[in-house]
């Protein structure tokens, strides 16, 4: 894939370096040039200097070609705008906006715009580490609404199937780590001891789940 990133902050860094880790053309675009210097001598993407929604700029990082587009300065506004110039403008086929006012990430998914709001995130990723000990995410998805937990069966499931443990839109058991290998279980698939169960959760029955798990007082 072709990547372009807007912002060479913290975030822009290690997201370039994953993608360039795993094979994809990455462009980094910054006003600074002293930091596009934070991606290090090894870097092997492209470094510009300039502001990530002007037009010539975007063109010299290959917008035209891109295939995806990630806005991750540490301005809101600078984000929308960059976002909205490759979406509506370059028409990229990917793009994702970094906010941290949750309001306005909210307003612009409901547009159709991919956003990330670190403020929501974080808070709702603290939440569950103070809240779910015994179950600890490893993942979440959109605004921590939905995350993916992997818990070693506890021994009252042993023998009992998948469907015991599956709630329609609240949980669901995606895989299972059987003796080092993975699965996609049916719901009639049986718990072994074991078994590393990998489950989507909504944030919302989370207290059920442990409930199922038999984690919670008195469960």
């Amino acid at each position: 894939m072709k990547v372009i990133i807007m912002g060479c902050g913290r975030v822009g860094v290690q997201l370039a370096w994953l993608l360039v880790e795993e094979g994809h053309q990455v462009s980094v675009i910054d006003y600074d040039a002293n930091a596009l210097n934070r991606l290090g001598p090894n870097f092997k993407g492209q470094r510009i200097t300039g502001v990530g929604f002007d037009r010539d700029v975007l063109v010299k990082a290959g917008i035209e070609q891109a295939d995806a587009f990630a806005a991750a300065s540490s301005s809101d506004n600078a984000n929308i705008v960059a976002a909205r110039i490759a979406h509506n403008i370059f028409h990229v086929p990917r793009v994702v906006a970094r906010l941290f006012d949750p309001q306005r990430a909210e307003v612009y998914r409901r547009l159709g715009m991919l956003t990330i709001s670190s403020t929501t995130w974080g808070a709702e990723r603290i939440r569950e580490l103070l809240t779910s000990a015994e179950i600890d995410p490893i993942l979440s998805f959109g605004s921590g609404e939905v995350s993916l937990v992997n818990i070693e069966v506890p021994p009252q499931l042993v023998g009992r199937m998948v469907k015991d443990l599956t709630v329609t839109s609240e949980i669901s058991i995606v895989a299972i780590t059987r003796q080092g290998a993975a699965f996609v279980p049916t719901l009639g698939s049986q718990f072994k001891d074991g078994d590393i169960i990998h489950v989507a959760i909504l944030a919302s029955a989370l207290e059920r789940f442990k409930t199922l798990l038999g984690l919670s007082e008195g469960g």
